[in-house]
């Protein structure tokens, strides 16, 4: 799935990275816990996540994560949009909380990082 198509599904806006929104993303990742995020993502993945610090960016930049996406409207601040800019990940914010989106990306398709079983 694209970044841009993630990003209709979500009603989300771009902050970093909209001219690589053709992107693919295979699967998600959902957490505010950033050493979860380490453990369980999956390269070129995408967080979705509520922390708009930069540990959320420099955790996505260690995890090889393609792009995250501030969920219930929350915006990057200025270090985190000019960091993900150097490294090249994608941010995007939606109004939407992170269950919603989370179920919106699962129905249409968008795999989970860290499935067991």
């Amino acid at each position: 799935m694209t970044v841009v198509r993630i990003a209709e599904i979500l009603g989300a806006d771009f902050f970093a990275g909209a001219e690589e929104a053709a992107r693919e993303i295979r699967m998600a990742i959902c957490s505010d816990i950033m050493s979860d995020v380490l453990s369980f993502s999956t390269s070129q993945s995408l967080l979705l996540t509520g922390l708009t610090n930069i540990q959320a960016v420099r955790t996505a930049e260690m995890a090889d994560i393609a792009a995250i996406c501030y969920v219930q409207g929350k915006r990057p601040g200025p270090d985190s949009l000019n960091l993900a800019r150097e490294k090249g990940i994608l941010l995007l914010s939606t109004p939407l909380g992170s269950f919603e989106s989370s179920g919106r990306l699962h129905a249409a398709g968008l795999e989970a990082c860290g499935v067991l079983g």
